[in-house]
C-alpha cells in the first residue's frame, strides 16, 4: 500500500475528532496489551529512584510519587512492536531509560524555573532545595546511562548522549530567550526540539531499534517521534493559557510567569507588535498585563491555532508511521500520537 494512502487511513481511524471515543478505547486496549511491560517499567523506576544516597532519593522518588503518562516508555515499547510480537529484555530496559531522563530533566528544569508545583504537587526543590533537586536529577540520569551501557552501548547508547546534549542545549537556549524583549518563532522553535522532541525521537529509534527495524524503518520512527514532541509540547503550551489545572497540573499562566513566551502569545505578538511592552510587565509580575495577553491571545485564536499546527505535525508522524508494514503496534502508536495532540482545552 501506498504510504501516503497508509498514512490517511491512520489518521481517519485514531484521531478522536472524527471517530469519537474510538482513540480513547485504543489507548485502553495499549495499556492492556503492555501492561506486563509497563508494571515492569514503573517496578524499575522506583528502585533506580531508591538507589542511592538521601536526600537525592527522596527527591526522586517524590517526583516519581506524583505519577505521569509514560508516553515515552509508550513510545520504545509501541515503537518495538511494530517489528517483533513482543518488546524484548532490551526495549523494556530502554523504556524504563527513557522515562529516567525526562524524570531526570523535570527535577533540573523546575530549578532552573523556580518552580512550585509539578503535576498538581509541590516540586521537589521546595522541600529539599534546589541543590538536592539538581543531584537527584544527576541521579537518574547516572541509572539511565548504566542501563543503556549495559543492554544497547552502540549507537542506541551514541545517539542517547547526543540526546541529552540537545536536552542541555535546549534548556540553555530558553533560558537566554527568558532575558530577551524579542519574540521569535524561529527560536521558540529550536527550544522545544532540543528540550521535547529530542528524546521522543531517541526513544522512539531505541525501539524500533531493539525490535529489529531496519535502518529504514528506524529513521521513520525517530521522524515520527520527533514529531511528537513537537506536537505534545504544542499543545501543552496551548493548555498554559486554556487549560484546566485539575487537569493539567498546572497553574494557567506558569510559563508566562516564568519568562517563557511560547507560540500561543507570539501569534498574539505577531498580530499586535505593541503587546512586546506588556510581555515585559507581566514577566515582572504585573497581573494586570498578564490578563491582557490572555485576552490578546484569545482574540487572535493564539491557543487554537498552536492546536493546528499541533495537528500538522501529527499529521508528519503519521506520515513516517504509514511507510511500515500494517500491524497492530503501528495502529496503536498511532492511537497515541492523535491522543497526545486531542487533548481538551
Amino acid at each position: 500500500m501506498d504510504a501516503s494512502i497508509a498514512a490517511q487511513q491512520l489518521y481517519e481511524v485514531a484521531l478522536p475528532e472524527r471517530v469519537g471515543e474510538r482513540a480513547a478505547s485504543r489507548l485502553v486496549e495499549l495499556r492492556d496489551a503492555f501492561g506486563a511491560d509497563l508494571a515492569y517499567v514503573e517496578t524499575e523506576l522506583h528502585r533506580s529512584s531508591s538507589e542511592g544516597t538521601a536526600p537525592a532519593t527522596d527527591a526522586a522518588r517524590h517526583l516519581l510519587a506524583a505519577g505521569g503518562k509514560r508516553v515515552r516508555p509508550l513510545c520504545v515499547l509501541l515503537a518495538a512492536a511494530c517489528f517483533t510480537t513482543k518488546p524484548n529484555a532490551a526495549a523494556r530496559e530502554l523504556a524504563v531509560v527513557a522515562e529516567l531522563v525526562h524524570l531526570a530533566t523535570l527535577l533540573h528544569d523546575d530549578v532552573v524555573d523556580d518552580s512550585d508545583v509539578r503535576r498538581g504537587a509541590v516540586t521537589a526543590r521546595r522541600v529539599w532545595g534546589n541543590a538536592v533537586s539538581v543531584l537527584a536529577g544527576d541521579l537518574l540520569l547516572t541509572h539511565a546511562l548504566e542501563r543503556t551501557a549495559h543492554v544497547a552501548p552502540g549507537p542506541t547508547m551514541s545517539e542517547l548522549l547526543a540526546t541529552l546534549r540537545r536536552l542541555v542545549d535546549g534548556e540553555v537556549i530558553q533560558l537566554r530567550f527568558r532575558t530577551s524583549s524579542q519574540a521569535d518563532e524561529s527560536i521558540y522553535l529550536s527550544i522545544i526540539e532540543g528540550k521535547t522532541a529530542s528524546l521522543f525521537s531517541w526513544a522512539a529509534r531505541a525501539g524500533a531499534r531493539a525490535g529489529g527495524g531496519s535502518d529504514s524503518e528506524i529513521a521513520a520512527l525517530g521522524e515520527l517521534g520527533r514529531n511528537v514532541g513537537i506536537a505534545f509540547q504544542l499543545v501543552d503550551d496551548a493548555l498554559d493559557y486554556r487549560g484546566d489545572p485539575t487537569h493539567t497540573g498546572k497553574h494557567l499562566l506558569c510559563d508566562l510567569r516564568e519568562g517563557k513566551i511560547t507560540l500561543p502569545l507570539l501569534v498574539a505578538v505577531a498580530a499586535r507588535p505593541e503587546l512586546g511592552r506588556v510581555v515585559e510587565r507581566a514577566r515582572a509580575g504585573d497581573d494586570g498585563a498578564a490578563a491582557e495577553l490572555v485576552d490578546a491571545v484569545g482574540k487572535t485564536r493564539g491557543a487554537e491555532r498552536t492546536r493546528a499546527r499541533a495537528e500538522g505535525h501529527t499529521r508528519a508522524a503519521l506520515d513516517a508511521l504509514g511507510t511500515l508494514p500494517a500491524s497492530r503496534a503501528r495502529d496503536l502508536l498511532a492511537a497515541l500520537a492523535t491522543e497526545l495532540t486531542a487533548r481538551a482545552f
